[in-house]
C-alpha cells in the first residue's frame, strides 16, 4: 500500500503556477506609448548583453499574449506571475498614466479570466523607467520610493477590481547591492550607469527601494476596488546544512540571518534592524540615514513572503569567529548551464524553514520562481527531451511537499518560467523555459517538461 507522503500529493487548493517578467516576454517597446526602461537603455550600450541581444521583441507576447494563456491554460495552470512595465504605464515614471499601457494589462487579466487563471501582479521586476534615472538617478534618490508608491496605488485604482494578489519587489539585492556595486558594466544587472562611491552609498538604495515597497503595500490597500493580499519576493542566498545534525543546521541559520540582504529582510519582517549590524554599519562607515519611522514603513506587514529559489550554498559549523563556514562543491558536482545555478534542491526547504525560524514568520509562502536552464536540443522526431528540466522540477517539488508535510503553509509553486525568454545579461542564450520559443519565427513548441507539469498539475501529485 503507498503512503500518502510516497505519492507526493498535494493539498486540493495547492496553487500550481508559471512566472515571467515584463521586459523578458512582452517585446513591443516602442509601441502603445511605452516609455524607455533602464533595461532597453543598458541593452543599447555595446558589450552590455554577451549576446549583443536585447528585449525589444523577446517572445513579442504584447501581441501574443492570447495565444500564450492559452498555452497556459493547456497545461492546466491556474495561477500566473507576470509583471507591470512600470514604463509602459507611466512612461516618465512619475507623471501621466498611459491609457494605452494599462489597457494591455487590462486586457491581459481578462484573457486570464477567460481561462480561469488568477493573476498575481509584480509591480518592479527590475525594469525602471529611464525617466527616472535621468531625473534623479533613480534608486539613489528617497524620491524613488514615494514614485514607487503613486505608481502601485494607481494600478491599484486601475486593475485593482480584478486584481488581488500582488507582489512589489522583486529581488532586491540584484539591483541595489549588485547593481550599484558594478554600475554600468556587464556585471550591472539592473542599475546600468549607477556604480556609487561606497558600500554606504550602495546601502542607501537598499533604504530608499524598502521605503518604496513598504509605502507601496500602504497605496495597494488604500486604492484596491476589493480586498487584496500584497507581498514580498525575496532571493536571501541560501544557507543548506551540510548534514541535518544540529550543529551544521545552528551554523546555516547562523549564516542565513547574517547574509540574507540584512539590510532589506531585517526591516521588511521586523520592522527594525538587528543591533549587531548596526554596530558593524556604524564602525566601518557604512551606516545609512534610516529612521525608526522609516524603518517600521519598511516592515509593513505583508500576507505572504515569496522566495525565489535556484541553488544554495552548503553550510557547515566551524571553530572560528563566525562559528560557520561554506563548503566549496567539486568540480563534478551536478550543475546548469549557468555557472552559479548548481543544483541544491534542499535549499528551497531550508530557505522557508529559516525565514519562518529566524523572523518568528507565521504568514504563508510561495515559492514565486524555481526553474532549470537546459541545454533543449531537438530530437530527430521533433521533440524537447528535457529531461533534467524535469528531475530538477521534481527534486524541488519534493522539498516543498516536505515543508507542507511538516506544517509550513506553503500555498503554491510557480515555475520559472513557461516560454523561453530574454534571460537578461545572457541574451537568448540560456532556456529556462517549459515551451521553446524560435524567436526568428516566435513558434512555441512544448518541451516534455511541460507535458510533465501538466499531469502533474491534472494529478496534483508528483508523477
Amino acid at each position: 500500500m503507498t503512503s500518502a507522503n510516497a505519492s507526493y500529493q498535494f493539498p486540493p487548493d495547492f496553487m500550481w503556477g508559471v512566472a515571467s517578467a515584463a521586459y523578458q516576454i512582452e517585446g513591443g517597446v516602442k509601441e502603445g506609448g511605452r516609455g524607455d526602461s533602464t533595461w532597453d537603455v543598458f541593452c543599447r550600450g555595446k558589450g552590455n548583453i554577451r549576446t549583443g541581444e536585447s528585449g525589444d521583441i523577446a517572445c513579442d507576447h504584447f501581441h501574443r499574449y492570447r495565444d500564450d494563456v492559452k498555452l497556459m491554460a493547456s497545461l492546466g495552470v491556474k495561477h500566473y506571475r507576470f509583471s507591470i512595465a512600470w514604463s509602459r504605464v507611466i512612461p516618465d515614471g512619475n507623471g501621466a498614466v498611459n491609457d494605452e499601457g494599462v489597457d494591455f494589462y487590462s486586457r491581459l487579466i481578462d484573457c486570464l479570466g477567460e481561462h480561469g487563471i488568477t493573476p498575481h501582479a509584480t509591480l518592479f521586476h527590475w525594469d525602471s523607467p529611464q525617466a527616472l534615472q535621468e531625473q534623479y538617478n533613480g534608486f539613489c534618490s528617497p524620491r524613488w520610493a514615494t514614485d514607487f508608491a503613486r505608481y502601485a496605488g494607481l494600478m491599484a485604482k486601475r486593475l485593482g477590481d480584478r486584481v488581488s494578489s500582488w507582489l512589489t519587489i522583486n529581488e532586491i539585492a540584484c539591483f541595489t547591492q549588485w547593481g550599484h556595486y558594478y554600475g554600468n558594466s556587464p556585471q550591472g544587472l539592473n542599475a546600468p550607469g549607477m556604480k556609487v562611491a561606497d558600500q554606504r552609498a550602495i546601502h542607501q538604495t537598499v533604504v530608499h527601494t524598502m521605503l518604496g515597497h513598504g509605502l507601496a503595500v500602504q497605496a495597494l490597500r488604500a486604492n484596491s476596488a476589493q480586498p487584496c493580499k500584497v507581498g514580498f519576493v525575496h532571493n536571501e542566498g541560501m544557507s543548506v546544512p551540510i548534514s541535518e545534525t544540529p550543529a551544521n543546521i545552528h551554523a546555516a541559520r547562523k549564516r542565513f540571518s547574517e547574509c540574507c540582504n540584512v539590510l532589506a529582510f531585517h526591516p521588511l519582517m521586523t520592522g527594525a534592524l538587528p543591533e549587531w549590524w548596526v554596530k558593524q554599519a556604524t564602525a566601518n562607515g557604512t551606516m545609512p540615514q534610516v529612521s525608526a519611522a522609516e524603518l517600521k514603513i519598511m516592515g509593513e506587514p505583508i500576507d505572504w513572503l515569496g522566495h525565489n529559489v535556484y541553488t544554495g550554498t552548503y553550510v557547515r559549523a566551524a571553530d572560528n569567529a563566525q562559528g560557520y563556514e561554506d563548503v566549496p562543491v567539486p568540480a563534478g558536482y551536478p550543475a546548469s548551464t549557468i555557472n552559479w545555478l548548481i543544483l541544491n534542491p534542499d535549499a528551497l526547504y531550508w530557505q522557508v524553514r529559516f525565514a519562518t525560524e529566524v523572523f518568528n514568520f507565521t504568514k504563508p509562502h510561495l515559492i514565486t520562481e524555481n526553474g532549470y536552464p537546459g541545454t533543449d536540443e531537438f530530437t530527430a522526431t521533433g521533440e524537447i527531451m528535457d529531461l533534467e528540466r524535469i528531475w530538477f522540477m521534481r527534486s524541488y517539488l519534493r522539498q516543498v511537499h516536505r515543508l507542507i508535510e511538516e506544517g509550513f503553509p506553503v500555498l503554491g509553486y510557480f515555475y520559472w518560467t513557461m516560454l523561453d525568454n530574454f534571460e537578461w545579461l545572457y541574451g537568448y542564450s540560456k532556456r529556462f523555459g517549459m515551451i521553446h520559443v524560435n524567436f526568428e519565427t516566435q513558434e512555441r513548441t512544448p518541451k516534455a517538461s511541460a507535458h510533465w507539469y501538466a499531469e502533474t498539475i491534472r494529478q496534483n501529485r508528483l508523477v
